[in-house]
């Protein structure tokens, strides 16, 4: 595709100061940034970072009118380097997309080629989008949990924030390779059986999960996927057994955690931050290939539900407020 192309993107503008409009506007791919693949997209996915780029908070996205949308997956529609090429499927997550430069929520983007991984055979862009930045972050802590020597027999696995993208995921991958999984949230009598459903044996409330009481707490988890920060995480480390792995990748209660170095010397607990924008290309391509083999989920279709660009807006106003439960997929075909 060599000539320039209109497309449909969903635009934050900043229409006085600290005011943020959302419309859905006809733009062109000559107004892309710069970049080696163009990328015809036919899906995305909404996560939290979209929604505060909506919002037009700028630790997240600097300058505006802007594009939200830090996940994207599609075909190829023009390529200056030689190992993409047109038609090919393609995933692209993280880096600067949907950040300072334009993302998912638009028909097309052009990134780098280093920001590009081919799709397994095994896996569709629709498939992709549902696992998305959630997803990945949540196969993420997995890996770490796994190649640091946790397994299903050493006993319970935590996942807190269990019904927000990463924590649902987490709770289903690790199901899916045979882990005992506990799940917290706030959210008990409305999502048990969605969690049950994903493959939880057990769910505790927000308040079952918290115990700031005191520094060491009973021993019970072989590992923890801490979704939210602050006093969970708190308690879940106090919580931890022998040799436990901790993976984190989220604030959404609090950055901030008020703990000692008991877990950490006493048990040998080992603390992972997961951070999945910047993670290496072929470890990415790796992982993606995980994703489609051996840990592809039995039932990514029901993990998540679809909206348009069109009736994106509450979504994003949704997950803002706290509510909302699994994977959003934004369908752009």
């Amino acid at each position: 595709m060599s000539q320039s192309q209109q497309f449909r993107a969903l635009v934050i503008t900043e229409t006085e100061p600290k005011t943020f409009s959302r419309k859905i506007e006809t733009r062109n791919t000559d107004d892309l940034p710069a970049g080696d693949v163009l990328i015809r997209v036919h899906y995305s996915s909404l996560n939290y970072k979209d929604a505060l780029s909506a919002s037009g908070n700028r630790g997240v996205t600097r300058k505006f009118p802007h594009t939200p949308g830090i996940d994207a997956a599609g075909i190829v529609a023009q390529s200056s380097v030689e190992q993409f090429t047109e038609g090919e499927q393609v995933v692209v997550i993280g880096y600067d997309l949907g950040m300072n430069t334009d993302g998912g929520f638009g028909e097309y983007i052009r990134v780098p080629a280093g920001w590009v991984v081919k799709l397994p055979a095994t896996l569709t862009p629709l498939e992709a989008m549902t696992y998305g930045t959630a997803g990945f972050t949540a196969a993420m802590s997995v890996d770490e949990l796994v190649r640091n020597g946790v397994a299903p027999e050493d006993g319970e696995v935590l996942v807190t924030g269990a019904t927000g993208g990463v924590g649902s995921m987490a709770v289903a991958l690790l199901a899916k390779i045979g882990f005992n999984v506990v799940a917290a949230t706030g959210k008990v009598e409305s999502a048990t059986d969605f969690l049950r459903k994903l493959g939880a044996t057990s769910i505790i409330s927000r308040e079952e999960a918290t115990d700031t009481s005191r520094p060491m707490l009973r021993s019970r988890w072989a590992g923890v996927v801490d979704c939210v920060g602050g006093e969970m995480l708190e308690t879940a480390l106090a919580s931890t057994k022998s040799n436990a792995v901790v993976a984190i990748s989220g604030l959404v209660a609090s950055p901030k955690i008020n703990t000692t170095v008991f877990p950490f010397i006493l048990r040998g607990v080992r603390l992972v931050g997961i951070e999945s924008a910047d993670f290496p290309i072929q470890k990415r391509a790796a992982l993606w290939q995980k994703l489609a083999t051996d840990w592809k989920l039995d039932n990514l279709a029901t993990l998540a539900r679809e909206v348009t660009l069109d009736t994106l807006n509450p979504e994003i106003d949704t997950i803002l407020a706290g509510g909302q439960t699994g994977r959003v997929i934004v369908n752009l075909t």
